[in-house]
């Protein structure tokens, strides 16, 4: 079962979450698309909404702050 918010996100949105959580500007090297690179994906939440009634709705930047808030608490720094 997937759980995700069955969204897609871009890699681009997602760097951009990552940065606004961290106050840190991410260092990209944009390169083409590599073999077995696939150009969108995203969890389909359908399976998770029909067993349980369930459907998740975390943004992707509520999720990242979490998450970052989580592994400096976990990691102390």
């Amino acid at each position: 079962v997937n759980v995700g918010n069955g969204q897609p996100v871009g890699l681009r949105d997602f760097i951009r979450a990552i940065e606004r959580a961290t106050g840190r500007a991410a260092l990209c090297n944009n390169l083409p698309m590599q073999p077995g690179d696939v150009p969108t994906t995203w969890a389909d939440c359908a399976m998770l909404e029909h067993l349980t009634g369930f459907r998740p709705a975390t943004t992707l930047q509520s999720g990242v702050d979490a998450f970052v808030e989580w592994y400096r608490d976990w990691y102390d720094i």
